[in-house]
């Protein structure tokens, strides 16, 4: 089983496929039996947010805090004020779903003293098959770039190779030969493998984590 600090903060750059792991989290955690809230602090990009899985957060018991005006026509960057009181004082576990580049991580960075003063974690998901962040040096720039506007320490990767629907278990594989060189160039270890339920790699590799997809391929 794999285990989780309670501040999950979850980052990657745009088309990682960082939502719709942090919304698994989410239903696993829950399914576990702990009190769950997750928060879509992603004030830049109108969608693929968190926001769109709030039937399915309430038919679970999972505690919903989003982007003013989120799932709506308009993109203000604005968050409710619950957000610093879940972060110092909130039970159970929570998840941060972070904006997909330093500009989205901006937002996490208010709040990164009060969450540094608990037991946190904040992983890096990768998936080598998005154009911007192809190569491993290229990953780890956008992962420095997170790490200075939050201003937060990334503790481990996640590997999320996927090509969308056309996802193999050797497409999840591939990308554990680039989290091992990503791992090289920071000293980052790969905590687990993010992957649809069918596509888990043939050799092993690890933890792995089985997901569903809730939100389309791309985020």
């Amino acid at each position: 089983m794999i285990n989780f600090q309670k501040i999950i903060v979850i980052t990657g750059h745009y088309g990682c496929g960082k939502t719709n792991l942090a919304v698994n989290l989410a239903l696993h955690l829950a399914d576990r039996g702990e009190p769950v809230t997750i928060m879509d602090l992603d004030i830049v990009n109108p969608y693929f947010r968190t926001n769109d899985c709030k039937a399915l957060f309430e038919g679970r018991g999972i505690e919903l805090v989003a982007a003013n005006f989120a799932s709506t026509n308009l993109d203000v960057p604005s968050l409710p004020g619950s957000v610093a009181a879940k972060i110092r004082m909130g039970d159970g576990s929570l998840i941060l779903d972070v904006g997909g580049d330093d500009a989205g991580a901006v937002a996490l960075g208010q709040y990164a003293a009060m969450i540094a003063e608990r037991e946190y974690e904040m992983l890096y998901v990768y998936n080598p098959f998005r154009l911007l962040t192809a190569e491993p040096e290229a990953a780890v720039q956008s992962l420095r770039e997170i790490e200075a506007a939050a201003r937060l320490k990334t503790a481990a990767l996640v590997n999320n190779a996927n090509l969308g629907p056309l996802t193999t278990p050797e497409t999840v594989e591939s990308g554990l030969i680039f989290g091992k060189r990503m791992t090289e160039l920071t000293g980052l270890p790969v905590k687990f493998t993010a992957c649809t339920k069918g596509n888990e790699p043939a050799t092993g590799g690890g933890d792995i984590f089985p997901m569903e997809l809730y939100l389309k391929p791309v985020e």
